[in-house]
């Protein structure tokens, strides 16, 4: 069988390849039955994603775990798995207040490729494996794939390399568990979302599932890392105007002193939303606020009580 034969093959037996039987007739539909078709798929999504939930926690431990001992989180995917894994790293900084290059997402066929799509770039794994060596990947780092399909040979070269260099690895993809047959991967998220409305597009219920599974394993890295209290973003970055005034918001929700006073004490705290609720809640000093924080690894409840 020559490689054309094979890839053809290979592809057609994708579950994320075949027809599903309840879009069948979709293209001779109103405008509100395609709807109806594609909401009634998409709600099948978040069940998919609940059994996987073992598998999530497991890879958000070793996140945890890498952050902590100074290693980083780097998403590799192509097409849409690879602006997901983008967009989720991009969001980190303002939302946790993480530092850039803490968690990277990087895409087949480079920066253009998040506004154009790249064809063929996703077809070789050594242009994995070369971002994986540009990226500098050491042994403390998590390196995590994405592809719905599972085949992607970019995908495929990054985690291959990672896993050569030590690092962890995590793998993403839309096939069922019982087809995952990659080697060197710690962590398999398989979420087994079915054949899509439109066959073959893999942009709709594989990369809502996707996108589901990325918002789980850095929301949860970040809780356990202590960049949330209660349920509110305490380590925002006050980037632009809207996240000053959310800051100000958590300070007054959580301690419930004025605006004019949270406006003050995010002054003296020098725009850190944890120093200032630790400032107010434990009536302690910047100073003193720091060392609490400091010493408590971040956490503001056990920096409030000094434990």
């Amino acid at each position: 069988m020559n490689d054309r034969k094979k890839l053809f093959e290979e592809i057609s037996s994708l579950s994320t390849e075949q027809r599903n039987v309840n879009s069948m007739n979709i293209d001779n539909e109103s405008i509100s039955g395609i709807l109806k078709i594609i909401n009634n798929e998409d709600k099948t999504v978040a069940y998919a994603v609940e059994k996987e939930l073992r598998y999530i926690g497991k890879a958000v431990e070793i996140i945890v775990t890498a952050i902590k001992d100074g290693g980083r989180l780097l998403y590799f995917g192509a097409g849409t798995s690879g602006r997901l894994g983008v967009v989720d790293a991009s969001e980190c900084p303002p939302t946790f207040g993480t530092p850039f290059g803490l968690i990277e997402g990087y895409i087949a066929g480079g920066k253009e490729a998040m506004f154009r799509a790249q064809e063929g770039a996703e077809d070789k794994e050594e242009n994995g494996a070369k971002d994986v060596i540009s990226a500098k990947v050491k042994n403390k780092d998590v390196v995590c794939g994405i592809a719905a399909s599972r085949r992607t040979p970019y995908v495929i070269g990054a985690i291959k390399k990672a896993s050569e260099l030590g690092a962890k690895t995590l793998y993403i993809t839309c096939t069922p568990r019982k087809s995952f047959n990659l080697n060197n991967v710690d962590v398999a998220i398989c979420v087994d979302v079915g054949p899509e409305v439109i066959m073959g597009s893999t942009r709709m219920k594989s990369g809502t599932a996707q996108k589901l599974v990325l918002n789980m394993l850095t929301t949860a890295s970040m809780i356990r890392l202590g960049k949330v209290y209660e349920n509110m973003m305490i380590d925002l970055q006050r980037t632009n105007k809207k996240l000053v005034e959310r800051s100000k918001r958590i300070v007054m929700t959580i301690t419930g002193v004025t605006y004019e006073d949270a406006e003050e004490y995010l002054t003296k705290s020098k725009g850190h939303v944890k120093t200032a609720l630790v400032m107010i809640l434990a009536k302690v000093d910047y100073n003193e606020a720091q060392l609490r924080l400091k010493k408590a690894d971040g956490f503001v409840r056990k920096a409030i009580l000094n434990k």
